[in-house]
């Protein structure tokens, strides 16, 4: 049996009269769907290192506090079908967050380069994200599960 691929996913919330969700967008690949900031574990690195760091490499926010772990999430991919194993966490930014966007991911990761335009939705979601990433939010606040979402 193929170990599944460690991968962590963060639901990043701003509070100011309502609760709101980080999410971002490829620009020039709108096929990618909405998501939230997501990736591997690195060998060594524990998973809330790795949960804040993805954050701040895929959106360029280093004030994201982690406020815990939400659920741990065995489904494959959905394009290889090969198995990962995601840990979905809570995290808090200040309501003084920019509402909206963009962010040239750098370094040499597979993200590198890449531009994605972040910004602030309310919750609950009136959509689903790409690859089921709001499965769990749920958890957090029942209010805030998305419409049609049971877990």
């Amino acid at each position: 049996m193929t170990r599944p691929r460690i991968r962590v996913a963060a639901y990043v919330i701003r509070r100011r009269t309502g609760a709101e969700l980080l999410a971002f967008d490829h620009v020039g690949a709108p096929e990618a769907g909405t998501q939230i900031p997501a990736g591997g574990v690195d060998p060594g690195e524990a998973a809330a290192e790795a949960v804040l760091r993805e954050v701040a490499e895929e959106t360029g926010l280093r004030t994201a506090t982690l406020l815990g772990e939400i659920a741990v999430d065995d489904s494959p991919h959905p394009l290889t079908g090969l198995p990962r194993r995601t840990h979905f966490f809570h995290l808090r930014v200040p309501e003084e967050t920019p509402d909206a966007w963009r962010h040239v991911v750098r370094g040499d990761g597979d993200d590198a380069g890449l531009v994605f335009a972040c910004r602030f939705l309310p919750l609950p979601l009136e959509q689903p994200l790409a690859d089921d990433q709001d499965a769990w939010l749920g958890r957090i606040d029942p209010r805030w599960a998305t419409p049609g979402r049971i877990r």
